[in-house]
């Protein structure tokens, strides 16, 4: 994978292209899947703070000479525990608990990265996305992490929709609603962490509910909604990525811009529609 498998045209003609361009269809396919579950939950920044404590996993793993992908994923799985054991305690409200997610884990990863003498371009590249720049072993961690990821969400699909669409209802059904929340909390850190070499970790929850919020304005179910919330989030990650080679621009936020984009024309051809007069037979 370190050179050309593939004979592609341009921008996907050089060996680092093709790695960023399976990188960022892996990314468009799992975030999306997982965001159409948060968004249903309205707990769309989640993702925000999650990427907050992986950063602090980051600056942990710089710190120990360690690998920061899986240290950020430990920091991140045990983030969203956290968040989940707070909001179902009732220790602190949804939002209050993820402000708290929010300033902890960047105000640690950056005490942790200064401590390691590791503040450089690296860790902006983290912070704001690289896909350019992904290694072979990158994609490969990224995509077992998507594989296992989606596949654990389309085989849970029907007791996670109950459970996000009505948390009372799912425990008198008899659900383990408790697990479920825990589970989709754990996803949710796994895709931020598989994410974020990507678009990075200030970027990675936009991917996870702009796809989701154009599939909401267009589709007409819960399944419509997820089919078409993964359409767009891959479509735009490699339109995103051919963008970004062609002009010389940043891949992650040219990404999640083209996704806002997206998102704003389908907002307005839908009110479009809506005003048109409906014509009727004489």
């Amino acid at each position: 994978m370190s050179s050309i498998a593939i004979d592609l045209p341009y921008p996907f003609e050089l060996g680092f292209m093709q790695r960023a361009l399976l990188a960022s269809m892996c990314v468009g396919v799992f975030a999306p899947l997982i965001g159409t579950f948060l968004v249903q939950k309205r707990l769309s920044l989640i993702g925000d703070g999650i990427g907050h404590i992986a950063f602090a996993g980051i600056g942990a793993g710089a710190l120990l000479a360690t690998s920061e992908l899986w240290t950020a994923l430990a920091f991140a799985v045990a983030g969203a525990l956290g968040v989940e054991w707070l909001r179902r305690r009732r220790l602190a409200s949804g939002d209050v608990a993820l402000a708290i997610l929010f300033y902890s884990g960047i105000a640690l990863g950056v005490v942790l990265l200064s401590l390691a003498d590791a503040l450089d371009a690296q860790v902006l590249g983290v912070l704001g996305g690289g896909g350019v720049a992904v290694t072979a072993g990158d994609v490969l961690a990224i995509a077992a992490l998507a594989v296992g990821v989606v596949a654990l969400v389309v085989a849970l699909r029907r007791p996670l929709f109950s459970v996000v669409t009505d948390d009372a209802w799912s425990r008198v059904a008899g659900l383990p609603v408790d697990g479920l929340n825990a589970l989709l909390a754990v996803v949710t850190a796994v895709a931020v962490v598989a994410a974020m070499r990507i678009v990075g970790i200030l970027l990675v929850a936009a991917m996870m509910v702009l796809p989701v919020a154009t599939a909401q304005l267009l589709a007409r179910s819960f399944a419509g909604t997820l089919r078409l919330a993964i359409a767009v989030g891959a479509a735009t990650s490699v339109a995103g990525l051919a963008a970004s080679r062609i002009w010389g621009l940043a891949p992650g936020g040219t990404i999640v811009l083209l996704a806002a984009g997206t998102f704003a024309i389908a907002s307005v051809a839908r009110r479009a529609v809506a005003r048109s007069p409906v014509r009727t037979q004489a």
